[in-house]
């Protein structure tokens, strides 16, 4: 079923309010628990869980603008503010997992030189495991509702639940080992922490390629163009397909291209022809899909 863009944006909107009542109240409880707990890797997690809350604000109000319709100084439309959108959370993902990873490898060093961390608490130990399970459930309710809708913004936003939810299990690992092990391996909560920040720089990674990708104006993925290429050929009045341009906008298509038809049909047929042919596409892929085609006449 075919939802208008509003819709589409109250969904987007609904979805991502859970996750930011869902990551502000992880904040304030992983804040806590790592500072009464005496845990660094707690910490470490309150803080991706604190960048969670920020991109959650950067999609609520970045989707917004991107569904404005196309004005007089914004001939496409808006649709590429979603793609600064999922830019913007890679971003913030990337500086989040630096500042931890240089964070837990002064403390490893402080170790290593033969001082000693305090132990963490079990209050520590039991935030961990509450995040770890609230934030993959997060995941997978957002990551669906971002395929369901098409959103890169959104499923970006879930990809960032799901790399809470590991590093919650390294942060669990971590600092349930120096409970339990002894003094001598209190090590494991830094080391936690950094193993958290490999995640979060990983996962950053993944989101800005993309985002790139697109802002840099990348060709759509060849099965898509390959699958433009079998709709406009499926006419017979159409002969060779040429110049096939193709990007993204936002969470949009751009198609352009160039066909060759018989010269001695009217320019009424073949202007009747090639709308059918760009209602034929725009079916395709949404009624937001911009299409350009030149025509030429058989050589």
């Amino acid at each position: 079923m075919t939802i208008t863009d509003k819709e589409r944006e109250q969904r987007i909107y609904k979805v991502t309010i859970i996750g930011s009542i869902t990551n502000i109240l992880l904040v304030f409880i992983k804040f806590l628990a790592g500072f009464l707990g005496n845990s660094s890797a707690m910490i470490a997690d309150a803080i991706h869980s604190l960048s969670d809350f920020v991109t959650d604000l950067i999609v609520i109000v970045l989707v917004r603008i991107s569904n404005k319709p196309k004005d007089k100084c914004h001939d496409y439309g808006h649709g590429k503010y979603e793609t600064l959108a999922s830019l913007a959370i890679g971003v913030i993902l990337l500086l989040a997992g630096l500042g931890i990873a240089w964070n837990s490898l002064n403390a490893i060093i402080f170790v290593i030189r033969g001082s000693t961390l305090e132990r963490p608490g079990m209050l520590a130990l039991i935030a961990a495991i509450i995040s770890l399970a609230l934030k993959e459930m997060l995941y997978r309710y957002t990551v669906s509702f971002g395929r369901k809708l098409q959103s890169d913004a959104v499923i970006a936003n879930a990809w960032h639940h799901r790399s809470d939810a590991f590093s919650s299990i390294a942060t669990a690992i971590g600092i349930g080992g120096a409970i339990f092990l002894g003094e001598k391996w209190t090590i494991l909560d830094p080391l936690a922490a950094l193993l958290v920040s490999f995640f979060i720089v990983k996962v950053s990674i993944k989101l800005m390629k993309p985002s790139i990708d697109e802002l840099m104006e990348k060709s759509l993925p060849d099965e898509v163009e390959n699958e433009i290429t079998a709709i406009v050929e499926a006419f017979a009045e159409v002969h060779n397909l040429h110049n096939l341009r193709t990007r993204k906008l936002g969470n949009h298509y751009a198609i352009e291209f160039h066909i060759r038809m018989d010269g001695k049909v009217s320019l009424s047929q073949a202007h009747n022809k090639v709308t059918e042919i760009e209602q034929r596409l725009i079916k395709r892929f949404g009624e937001a899909t911009h299409v350009i085609i030149h025509t030429e006449p058989i050589k």
